[in-house]
């Protein structure tokens, strides 16, 4: 049993007195005996209390409630009432002011102690629960201040990085533009020397081989340009849907004539042609991107004497493209990498290339709403096949 120091509210003197005698016998320490409200608070403002003994009925202005209601506001005390009624009036004008417990008078002794303690238990576990409370809140509120904190550097991180990706992008595509035009009068130039060439002239063997290398790395150099343009566009948010009416036949023909005319090695092009429609209505620069890429990409990697199969097909509003090659394949641990920016498979050797054009595919199907799907080993070769809706 622990001491408590306690305050006796009581304006019966035989009722102060007994009350008194019982918390003694009990060890507590008796702080002072109040018979009126008023006394009761003069005597918490210089003295500390452990608990108060509160008699409900008390003569004066204040009575044990209204008394008790200034001292939950000030002292945060735990507070016992004595009554010798029990009727339901009194309770419910009591329980409104929290009380710890409630003793019916006459009382005794054991029954005195076990209200102590249990009304001295429930304040322990009711601050114990506010400290908790309020260390919650605190620290909810601190960890508020600091997701707004960190959100507020978010935002900022993030505003600075689409500041920079601008700013990136309009560089690309500035300095992408500023090469086409010199590229342009290079390979001009080039194609003129070859003409040239055609002529009697003692160096035309040396002269026609040079202007066609000139030719073909002007032509690689723009094509990685108008890559590094693609993706400038793509992270600018600038790759739009563009659908227009196009003869299907000269499209094939001009993207076959484009890898034809690039492809540096003895490769074949068969082509499949299957009830294509002579208009369609769709984005040709992004079929152009689509097709020209896949194609190029098979017969760079195939080796001399092989062929690379292009099967084209309109199927339920569909562009069906099928790209067969027997080439060098890729590497089964690569594939999940396949359509990343820049990345090359292991296997690609002293072949040239940026790692481009299997993204610019990609970006350019989920454009069109259209689907992209491959199979491929280092032994048979890889197989692409695209879905294409158009009209």
């Amino acid at each position: 049993m622990f001491t408590l120091k306690i305050l006796i509210v009581e304006d019966d003197p035989v009722s102060a007195l007994l009350l008194q005698r019982a918390l003694e016998k009990n060890r507590h320490e008796i702080l002072g005996i109040a018979d009126s409200g008023e006394k009761a608070l003069d005597i918490l403002s210089e003295n500390h209390a452990d608990m108060v003994m509160m008699d409900i009925n008390l003569a004066g202005e204040l009575d044990g409630i209204k008394t008790t209601e200034i001292i939950n506001e000030i002292y945060d005390v735990p507070v016992v009432y004595l009554s010798a009624s029990s009727d339901a009036e009194t309770l419910n004008k009591v329980v409104g002011t929290n009380p710890s417990a409630y003793v019916i008078k006459p009382f005794n002794i054991r029954e005195l102690n076990m209200v102590i303690e249990l009304a001295i238990y429930k304040d322990r576990k009711e601050k114990e629960l506010q400290k908790l409370n309020n260390e919650l809140e605190e620290k909810v509120k601190q960890r508020t201040e600091e997701l707004y904190n960190a959100n507020r550097e978010l935002t900022k991180a993030l505003e600075k990085e689409r500041e920079i990706n601008e700013l990136k992008s309009r560089i690309v595509l500035n300095v992408s533009h500023g090469f086409k035009t010199p590229l342009t009068s290079i390979l001009s130039s080039a194609q003129l020397l070859q003409i040239y060439a055609e002529k009697d002239h003692p160096f035309k063997a040396k002269i026609s081989k040079h202007s066609f290398k000139i030719e073909n790395s002007v032509r690689a150099l723009n094509n990685l340009l108008t890559s590094v343009l693609f993706f400038g566009k793509a992270d600018a948010d600038k790759i739009e849907f563009k659908p227009k009416k196009m003869f299907l036949g000269a499209f094939v023909k001009e993207v076959l004539d484009t890898v034809s005319a690039s492809k540096e090695n003895d490769v074949k092009i068969k082509t499949e042609l299957v009830n294509l429609p002579k208009v369609i209505t769709s984005d040709s620069e992004l079929l152009y991107q689509i097709f020209e890429n896949l194609l190029s990409n098979s017969v760079k990697y195939s080796k001399d004497g092989q062929e690379v199969v292009f099967k084209l097909e309109y199927v339920d509003s569909k562009l069906i493209g099928v790209v067969t090659d027997k080439g060098i394949g890729i590497p089964v641990a690569e594939q999940g990498q396949l359509f990343d920016r820049f990345f090359r498979a292991k296997n690609v050797g002293i072949v040239e290339g940026s790692g481009l054009g299997l993204s610019i595919v990609k970006k350019c199907i989920d454009v069109l709403k259209g689907e992209i799907s491959f199979e491929s080993d280092t032994k048979n070769g890889t197989t692409f096949k695209v879905e294409i809706p158009v009209k």
